[in-house]
């Protein structure tokens, strides 16, 4: 049984503790009304571009707090994805690892209330991340009008509903099984964990594009992209991975996961590689057709980021494909825990740069920065994700007992 190590618990409470000091400082320190904004020298301007700047001001912690509980649920979904398709393919070299996958979805349900808890703020006006929850907006713009059998805020809870306590009720469901084969005298629940696995993936394979349309581009209601599902994808599966890889490092050198060894590590940062490289595949398909096509309302996505978010656009396509393609094309490499553990840290803070770029440009505007309210939502996260996924590594044994596959999985070379 994996003991809770008392400085990965200290570093999570820490960074929970800070995060959330600078989360409520960021809430404090934003401008309640234009006159607020007038005291920092922008008298000049006219009141509409007044409003306008307060709203993407006021929007900023609420944007901030968004990216973050967004980003460290979907790395969990992302982790239930790539458990369900290693159980559903009866793989053999991952079930030395599925404890470990156990415990990072672990936060799932945490993480899905929380997000559920800032929808539903959303949906009450407390913020103005969706310009379409704005009744005011749509009166006068038609192409949201278009959008309102969709777009509206009880159907769009509705939904969000359905998306978390389905993959919620997957991960209870599995992880029972699990437990279950340990105590088993026959392999019943390792089938039944087959059969839930191969249908879940259906489940997600729908809903995972349906909540990319609604959680992430419908923050830019005119525009749509018909790959965006695909593209969301690319980013968590990633971040699952790197995830994945960090627990198991973390863990091996505490002196757990015996039976793991440079094969297994092997396999986890050819997925890294890989996905960093569907990623970009699917970034570039994307930007190259609108950049084809220069259709205006379908290029000013493009042009809003290259424009005011041109560090953060860089710094992520350096991150999330020359890194991996100059350092983890190397097969000797895949191999070393120090190396493939620091890809992994700087592949997450570069799909983080890859959300906060999805979601900022529509939120706050020009108005975006890094500020107590961008890294203490991280921190907060972090430190939440963190100690939920080490907690719930010790509620069992790190190995399936009895699972058919562990001997190969044991004994698993490349």
């Amino acid at each position: 049984m994996y003991s809770f190590s008392s400085k990965i618990k200290l570093t999570a409470l820490i960074s929970m503790v800070v995060g959330l000091v600078a989360v409520i400082y960021s809430f404090i320190a934003t401008p309640s009304s234009v006159a607020d904004l007038h005291q920092g020298g922008e008298a000049a301007h006219d009141p509409a571009h007044l409003e306008h700047m307060l709203h993407m001001l006021q929007n900023k912690p609420w944007a901030a707090l968004y990216v973050a509980a967004l980003f460290f649920l979907l790395i969990s979904l992302g982790v239930l994805a790539f458990y369900a398709i290693n159980r559903a393919a009866q793989a053999g070299w991952a079930p030395i690892l599925f404890r470990v996958m156990e415990g990072i979805t672990g936060y799932l349900p945490v993480g899905a209330l929380i997000f559920f808890v800032l929808l539903v703020c959303s949906g009450l006006h407390l913020n103005h991340l969706f310009i379409w929850m704005d009744p005011q907006v749509v009166a006068h713009d038609t192409v949201i009008q278009g959008k309102t059998g969709y777009l509206n805020v009880p159907m769009f809870l509705v939904r969000a509903a359905v998306y978390l306590l389905g993959w919620i009720a997957y991960r209870q469901i599995t992880r029972k099984l699990s437990l279950q084969q340990d105590e088993a005298t026959d392999n019943r629940p390792f089938i039944k964990a087959f059969k839930w696995s191969a249908g879940f993936l259906v489940f997600f394979l729908v809903t995972e594009s349906m909540m990319s349309w609604d959680w992430v581009m419908s923050v830019d209601p005119h525009w749509f992209s018909t790959l965006f599902g695909w593209y969301v994808f690319g980013s968590f599966i990633t971040c699952a991975i790197a995830a994945i890889i960090l627990v198991t490092v973390t863990l091996k050198k505490q002196g757990y996961l015996e039976h793991v060894n440079d094969s297994h590590l092997h396999d986890l940062a050819k997925y890294l590689f890989g996905f960093s490289i569907f990623w970009t595949y699917l970034w570039f398909s994307q930007y190259l057709l609108y950049w084809y096509s220069n259709i205006p309302e379908e290029v000013t996505y493009f042009v809003t980021r290259l424009e005011n978010f041109e560090p953060i656009v860089l710094g992520m396509l350096a991150i999330n494909f020359l890194l991996p393609l100059l350092i983890l094309v190397d097969s000797d490499i895949k191999r070393k825990p120090w190396v493939v553990g620091t890809m992994a840290v700087v592949i997450l803070i570069g799909h983080y740069m890859d959300f906060f770029n999805m979601i900022m440009p529509a939120t706050v505007g020009r108005e975006w920065s890094i500020g107590a309210a961008e890294i203490g939502s991280l921190l907060f996260f972090f430190g939440l994700f963190t100690y939920v996924t080490f907690y719930t590594l010790t509620k069992a044994p790190l190995v399936e007992k009895r699972h058919p596959l562990m001997g190969e999985s044991e004994h698993f070379h490349y």
